[in-house]
């Protein structure tokens, strides 16, 4: 049994089939804006963002790109068997120098159909009259597959060739030419996620031009969102869930950013805020032990320990971690659970879609807005706002 603060049931809502955008809008902007701002709900379309945003706010954008991590290779019966990209293991653990990879290299992968993989099998897939692409399995327990081929075409040129859109599972189709740049933000930029941070998917240039005029300021973060962002919640004490694990860079402007911000700060969609409250976290254990590794676990927010450190306390840690280090940028991991009862640190104000019934992710707009997070989703869903990824969005400013 849960206990009932920690009770799955209580973020259960019902969302019907045809909620679910399974399709972009025609202009990005067009879609619908909720503004939830101390405690009252207006509606407004996106185009009208400019003047919902206070103009000494500093959005925070996260800048990751989509691979088409999706690869469908041929068994020599012509069985087909699909290869979803989830992580790089080999030459590089980092995506940027993973995909520059030539000749071979070695990813963690989701594999369908792995039982009809046999490990003898060599699996295929022809790119043109010139390159082959070859796929041997080096570790079912871990669903390692190498990838190898001639040439001299770096693995990222493969995958954008050969590869397709990662879409979410619940839009339930293949992928159409308009994904490839409707799955993308316009400010992306380093490949590496395989889901979209879409809350930034409505976002066109002349929108970010016009709130730079305002005087709202913007600055870039980098987590590359995996595909445990889909992974249910099995248990019903929510806390019992194996929170995945996802990438994030940060640099030295990003913080100084954070230490000098005068007015409210509001990440882009649920991942930039993951990001900061992570960066947060990683400056309290520095606090704490100088040789702290970026990594911030999902419980650690919650350790009696690591509570009473000032934001700024907490990015200066960062600051002289790094000039120690003498770097720009940090690379580290997180795996924050962000639920009811978490106290925010950095954010004051959150862009996000609606998500899907009982996810981490409504438990962080629950942990953002309280119990207001039902009045909410029962006024989107009153008011026929679409639903996730390619749905409509939220402001919410408690």
């Amino acid at each position: 049994m849960a206990s009932d603060s920690a009770s799955l049931e209580k973020y259960l809502y019902e969302l019907p089939e045809h909620r679910i955008a399974k399709h972009p809008l025609a202009n990005r902007d067009d879609s619908k804006l909720l503004l939830y701002q101390s405690g009252n709900i207006s509606h407004q379309t996106f185009k009208e963002v400019v003047d919902l945003v206070p103009e000494n706010a500093l959005l925070f954008l996260n800048n990751t790109k989509v691979i088409a991590a999706r690869l469908f290779f041929h068994k020599s019966t012509g069985a087909q068997i699909e290869v979803f990209l989830t992580e790089p293991i080999l030459p590089h653990t980092e995506f940027q120098k993973a995909l520059k990879a030539k000749n071979k290299c070695t990813w963690k992968c989701m594999v369908g159909n792995l039982k009809k993989w046999k490990d003898e099998n060599v699996l295929s897939l022809r790119l043109n009259d010139q390159l082959d692409i070859e796929a041997r399995l080096v570790d079912r327990e871990q669903n390692l597959v190498e990838f190898s081929w001639n040439g001299e075409q770096e693995f990222l040129s493969i995958v954008e060739a050969a590869g397709h859109v990662p879409l979410p599972p619940y839009l339930n189709r293949e992928e159409e030419k308009e994904d490839k740049d409707r799955y993308q933000t316009v400010f992306s930029e380093l490949e590496g996620a395989v889901a979209a941070p879409t809350a930034g998917l409505h976002f066109t240039d002349e929108i970010l031009s016009q709130l730079r005029k305002k005087g709202v300021k913007q600055d870039r973060v980098t987590l590359h969102v995996s595909a445990g962002t889909f992974r249910p919640i099995k248990e019903s004490d929510f806390k019992n869930h194996d929170m995945h694990n996802e990438r994030i860079i940060v640099n030295k402007a990003n913080i100084e950013n954070l230490l000098t911000a005068n007015g409210p700060i509001i990440p882009v969609g649920t991942t930039a805020l993951r990001t900061l409250e992570s960066l947060y976290w990683y400056g309290v254990k520095l606090s704490q032990d100088s040789a702290s590794k970026f990594f911030v676990e999902k419980n650690d927010p919650y350790e009696d320990h690591y509570q009473g450190v000032s934001l700024e306390e907490s990015m200066k840690a960062i600051l002289k971690k790094m000039d120690e280090l003498d770097v720009n940028e940090l690379k580290g991991e997180t795996e924050i659970f962000i639920y009811p009862g978490y106290a925010f640190k950095v954010a004051h104000g959150l862009f996000t879609n609606f998500h899907m019934p009982a996810s981490t992710l409504v438990l962080l707009v629950a942990a953002f807005v309280g119990e207001d997070w039902q009045k909410i989703y029962e006024e989107a869903l009153t008011n026929d706002y679409r639903f996730l990824s390619y749905g409509d969005t939220s402001l919410l400013l408690p």
